[in-house]
């Protein structure tokens, strides 16, 4: 048996729940419970409220997902926007 497609959608991050859970806004409209893909937690990628992620989601279940991509904010550049330490 196939493994089933799953369904890419962008959404924007509207809330912060506990166990690196978020709440996702669909660009359709619709509110779904998200986690953060593998990858995302390995390279420590951080996701905010306001940033605009790539979600999929399973065709059985439309209300949960996982966030595997998230969009690079304009004015942040490499590294985040962390200040160096004046070193001696």
């Amino acid at each position: 048996m196939a493994k089933e497609e799953l369904l890419t959608v962008e959404g924007v991050i509207d809330e912060i729940l506990p166990d690196g859970r978020f709440g996702v806004t669909l660009e359709n409209e619709h509110r779904i419970i998200a986690y953060t893909a593998g990858k995302m937690r390995r390279y420590r990628i951080r996701s905010v409220v306001g940033d605009r992620v790539h979600v999929e989601m399973t065709p059985y279940d439309l209300s949960k997902g996982r966030i595997v991509f998230r969009e690079r904010t304009p004015g942040q550049g490499p590294g985040g926007g962390r200040k160096r330490a004046f070193r001696r």
